[in-house]
């Protein structure tokens, strides 16, 4: 796992404040694709459990793994009481109990390419889905888009994570529908975009950024005058987009 893979923990109380939660519709989608009963789930990189709260509130019983404990302390405060946690990697689950869905938000690229989805398919029913999503928050207006680039330029050339099979992010198919569709273990791979447009002051896209890995592993000084140098050039409040990138995927019955 990477030095920015295990950089959240450190942040988890802001982590809980200036990231966002999950929109309903997410919840319907996944539900919709499996067209089946989602009584269980598993959950990977499960954070401070801003997905956790959105399946397990819809009666899905929720196993929420994640291997930082500041992190778990965060979400056993926010999800419902019969969420049950793991202190454990992806890397670390073991085969055992399967599930109706296996999910990850925003945290399946920080799990090792190593056997990926053999470990994915052995925690998961056959039939059973699995999901992934997330997706950049970014200025809206392209030209404070371009400004808050500018600022980051002489400390970071860019704070995205690249696509770990480096699908170029003009293909129609993103990653991890690009591996997915390479696996035999899984079929009938989906792509679907959940538009969403909010507003943030700038202070809390700030707040945002201090919550993003890229700016978490750089030095404490650098961290503070890059964040200083963008919120120079901000605007009072500013437009953000912050579409949810949803991957699905169903369990091969016999790969």
């Amino acid at each position: 796992m990477s030095d920015r893979a295990l950089s959240f923990g450190m942040m988890a109380q802001a982590y809980e404040r200036f990231r966002p939660g999950y929109p309903e519709e997410l919840f319907d989608t996944v539900a919709a694709y499996a067209a089946r009963p989602l009584r269980t789930a598993l959950e990977i990189g499960a954070g401070t459990g801003k997905a956790t709260r959105l399946f397990a509130e819809r009666g899905v019983a929720v196993t929420a793994t994640e291997p930082d404990e500041a992190m778990l302390t965060e979400l056993r405060k926010h999800v419902p009481a019969h969420v049950r946690t793991v202190r454990a990697a992806f890397e670390d689950l073991r085969p055992g109990e399967r599930y109706d869905l296996v999910y990850a938000a925003a945290a399946l690229h920080w799990t090792s390419p190593e056997d990926r989805w053999s470990r994915m398919a052995s925690l998961v029913e056959p039939g059973g889905v699995v999901a992934s999503f997330g997706g950049p928050i970014e200025p809206a207006d392209p030209a404070v888009a371009r400004t808050v680039r500018a600022a980051r330029a002489p400390f970071l050339a860019r704070d995205d994570v690249p696509s770990p099979d480096g699908t170029p992010p003009e293909a129609e198919m993103q990653w991890p529908g690009t591996e997915l569709r390479r696996s035999e273990w899984f079929t009938d791979v989906r792509q679907a975009v959940i538009e969403r447009r909010f507003t943030l002051t700038a202070d809390d896209y700030i707040g945002h950024l201090s919550t993003v890995s890229a700016y978490l592993v750089l030095p404490e000084a650098e961290r503070e005058q890059v964040f200083h140098q963008i919120r120079r050039v901000l605007p009072e409040t500013l437009q953000i987009t912050a579409d949810v990138t949803v991957h699905l995927a169903r369990r091969r019955y016999d790969p």
